[in-house]
């Protein structure tokens, strides 16, 4: 009877730690979502006809921030980048967060998966 209990403990706090988990991953990415989020620097970026608006984007170097993109167009984009270690589909006329960083100063290329030949960017971090 006893490892029973036991058992349906562990379960119950397996579902806990897994709900906390997803209600905390606010962004989808895996990454850890700053609690306070207006404490953190955001950014913007645009998808427009297949290319990202701005090509280069400057973000301080050493801190963690968040880039909004929006996507203007009516079909999906995926914002990846493997130098970031993101991915994430942006849905066609809406927009998704992702949290980057903190950086070293450097140039972090991505790319739209979906448009892989216009859909183009750096971010680089100072």
């Amino acid at each position: 009877m006893n490892k029973m209990v036991l058992i349906g403990g562990v379960a119950v706090a397996a579902v806990i730690a897994v709900g906390a988990y997803l209600l905390l991953d606010k962004d989808g990415d895996g990454s850890e979502t700053v609690a306070a989020s207006e404490d953190v620097p955001s950014f913007g970026i645009t998808i427009e006809n297949h290319l990202f608006s701005p090509a280069e984007l400057e973000v301080p170097a050493g801190q963690k921030v968040k880039l909004v993109v929006k996507n203007l167009d009516p079909t999906p984009e995926e914002f990846e980048s493997h130098e970031l270690g993101r991915e994430k589909v942006i849905a066609g006329n809406s927009e998704g967060v992702i949290f980057i960083g903190p950086l070293e100063a450097g140039t972090y290329p991505y790319f739209g998966e979906f448009n892989e030949d216009t859909a183009q960017g750096k971010i680089i971090a100072k």
